[in-house]
């Protein structure tokens, strides 16, 4: 009897030892992936706390930017109002300047005066203005091209009080451009400086002008100082003075 109860004895032994170890094996198979869990887990708290850190990071650097552009752009905006100031900063003066020879008696014009323009041989109406530094044309219908690999420029001088009278192209070469700031805002425009002979009673002088828009004032040319600076004096109490009011 105990023969035959043998084997089963000892299957039995062998299953309980079979069972407990596969248990214990199944035990620290979950231990290592519950290790592997919390290590994945620790890996990915450390990466998203770096990428808020970068994030950080860039937003701060990107306020920086932001700032140092503000700063600069006010800065260019302080430059150029100071540049386009000092371009149009005028000095009223009563005498724009005395005569070359002591000795000869100064020509005296009138506050408006008719200057003929050489390269139409039309006259215009003229202000003569000491507060002015440059002169100045009504200048519209403004096209600009190059010739001989320079920049020139053609336009109409308009002039209202004369709108009967048949408009010339006039053609000149640029000298330079300025900035000219709008009294109704501050936005500025670029302007063409040109040389034209012109002729006022005696005085027959090569000045330069601006094309500018003086659609809003009461003549259509502006002859500032530096026109009459040495050659002349004015009167603004008079008008037509060596010219004569056609």
């Amino acid at each position: 009897m105990f023969k035959r109860l043998s084997p089963i004895v000892a299957v039995g032994l062998l299953s309980g030892c079979t069972l407990t170890n596969g248990a214990t094996y199944h035990q620290e198979t979950l231990d290592a992936i519950s290790h592997s869990e919390a290590n994945i887990a620790n890996k990915v708290q450390n990466l998203e706390l770096q990428m808020s850190n970068q994030s950080d990071y860039i937003e701060s650097l990107e306020d920086e930017i932001t700032t140092l552009s503000s700063q600069l752009n006010a800065h260019l905006t302080r430059i150029e109002h100071k540049v386009i100031e000092e371009q149009e900063e005028e000095e009223p003066e009563v005498v724009v300047a005395d005569p070359v020879t002591p000795t000869l008696q100064p020509t005296i014009l009138g506050g408006i005066e008719k200057v003929s323009i050489d390269s139409i041989k039309q006259s215009f109406d003229a202000r003569v203005d000491t507060g002015a530094t440059t002169s100045s044309l009504n200048a519209v219908d403004i096209k600009e091209f190059e010739r001989n690999g320079k920049n020139w420029v053609k336009f109409h001088l308009d002039d209202q009080a004369e709108a009967e009278k048949e408009q010339k192209w006039i053609e000149a070469p640029v000298i330079r451009y300025v900035k000219i700031r709008q009294s109704t805002n501050d936005q500025t425009e670029r302007r063409a400086v040109i040389e034209l002979w012109v002729k006022v009673g005696k005085i027959h002088e090569k000045a330069q002008f601006t094309l500018a828009d003086r659609s809003q004032m009461s003549h259509p040319v502006l002859l500032g100082r530096e026109f009459i600076k040495d050659i002349a004096l004015v009167d603004v109490s008079k008008t037509y003075v060596q010219t004569e009011a056609k």
